[in-house]
């Protein structure tokens, strides 16, 4: 990551890195600031360490800065301080990285933030060989895993990455999130500017692409689905978007069609990659799922698939070394992916994940197939099926909708029903709550749990 900055540095060292409603760094000021980190660290003789900050123009220098000194860093979710406890007797973090004062009496060395960017910066040597960084999984399936990796192989996936300094891209997920630092190491990689709107909601989200010239945003499709209600509520203009991608969950044929209509001048595209195996390419022809293309590229490919008993399998040399307090993983080696898929023609079609299985009576149901149908029902803004505990069957299928704004609840549930009608009984949603919003984790929807 380092030498991506470097790079850029090297060639416009005024050209803008990280922009924000307030702020504006450029990769030479990015640079001098990861300089000082490593000088710092080297100095205090950390070789772990936790950030807990999330503004990204500090915490890219402190990325930056911790690999050039060759220290292991892990970014904690925005949490309070019982959580930020737990997380760090879990991952044996002795060292927390923060300006935040509530952080202080936790049991672990606090080092601010704001001092570790005023050392003095030290001329920077070669890389060191090692250069690990611990990513935390999402949690929507439970407790977050620390997914190791090496910055070495984070960056050999940006090799293919043209120049391009004049995209502006959104920041729409956390850079304790992979897919943040997927997102951020390829705007280095472009020499881009990354635009980052603090919180990261759609409405803040929104607003970055009107007042900050966004060009280029990544987000997941629940993120999409939000914004594009928030900018039909507000009645504002539609950004002048030239890219847009969605990932991190199984995107809908409907929501692509949303999508492509609302920004018609951008190019839309799908990503699949996880924390566990990183990026493998995007789908740029506009339909759900994958090319079939995909599978069996054999062993010369940086990234195969296959499909084994209905889930996906992945091999990718950009892939973890294995989860923190396990031994380590075949770094190029097979792993399951947890999707469940379907083979339909010249597609692998996603149909939910392994976790997310509602068993109802001894009979297997995948809520995403369920939420597509329901989301297509006009006035649905958003749904989010889910198994419901039962005495009788041991789940049921339940369902949640964020309705439009004004539309007939009664009708609509009746609609509901009706879209739902011809499902296998096991699949039908036996209750159909109104509700605000979804239950999310990272943009993601949460379908796991009741």
């Amino acid at each position: 990551m380092f030498e991506l900055l470097e790079r850029v540095a090297g060639e416009e060292p005024g050209r803008a890195a990280v922009v924000t409603h307030t702020v504006s760094r450029s990769y030479g000021e990015l640079l001098a600031d990861a300089r000082r980190v490593a000088a710092a660290l080297t100095r205090e003789g950390v070789g772990r360490l936790a950030v807990v900050d999330h503004e990204a123009p500090f915490v890219v220098p402190l990325l930056a800065g911790a690999a050039l000194a060759g220290v292991e860093v892990t970014q904690y979710p925005p949490v309070e301080p019982d959580e930020v406890r737990d997380l760090l007797a879990r991952l044996g973090h002795d060292v927390l990285v923060t300006d935040r004062a509530d952080l202080s009496g936790l049991g672990a060395r606090v080092l601010a933030t704001h001092e570790l960017l005023a050392t003095d910066p030290a001329p920077s040597g070669p890389l060191p060989v090692d250069r690990p960084h611990l990513v935390l999984t999402t949690g929507t399936t439970g407790a977050p895993r620390g997914v190791r990796h090496d910055w070495s192989r984070l960056v050999r996936g940006t090799s293919r990455v043209a120049p391009a300094p004049g995209q502006r891209w959104l920041l729409a997920y956390g850079l304790h999130q992979f897919a943040g630092l997927q997102v951020l190491l390829h705007v280095l990689a472009a020499g881009a500017t990354l635009v980052a709107p603090a919180p990261r909601r759609p409405r803040e989200g929104l607003a970055a692409m009107r007042e900050l010239g966004v060009t280029h945003a990544s987000a997941t499709p629940t993120y999409w689905r939000f914004l594009v209600a928030e900018m039909r509520s507000d009645g504002g203009p539609v950004p002048a978007l030239r890219q847009v991608t969605l990932g991190g969950e199984a995107v809908p044929g409907p929501l692509l069609d949303v999508v492509r209509s609302t920004f018609a001048g951008a190019s839309v595209s799908q990503v699949y990659a996880a924390s566990e195996f990183g990026s493998t390419g995007s789908m740029r022809d506009g339909r759900p799922g994958l090319s079939v293309d995909v599978l069996d590229r054999g062993d010369d490919a940086d990234v195969d698939m296959r499909v084994v008993d209905g889930e996906l399998w992945i091999r990718s040399r950009t892939g973890m070394l294995g989860y923190h307090g396990e031994p380590p993983v075949d770094a190029d080696g097979w792993r399951a992916t947890g999707d469940l898929v379907e083979v339909d023609g010249d597609r692998v079609l996603f149909r939910g994940r392994t976790s997310e299985i509602i068993n109802v009576g001894g009979v297997k149901v995948h809520p995403l197939p369920i939420e597509e149908r329901v989301a297509a029902v006009p006035g649905v803004d958003m749904a989010r099926v889910h198994g419901r505990p039962n005495a009788m069957t041991g789940a049921i299928v339940a369902l949640e909708v964020v309705p439009s704004r004004g539309v007939d609840l009664e009708a609509l549930r009746s609609d509901l029903r009706s879209a739902c009608a011809d499902l296998p009984a096991a699949a039908r949603p036996r209750s159909i709550r109104f509700v605000d919003t979804v239950d999310t984790t990272g943009s993601k929807i949460v379908r796991s749990h009741a």
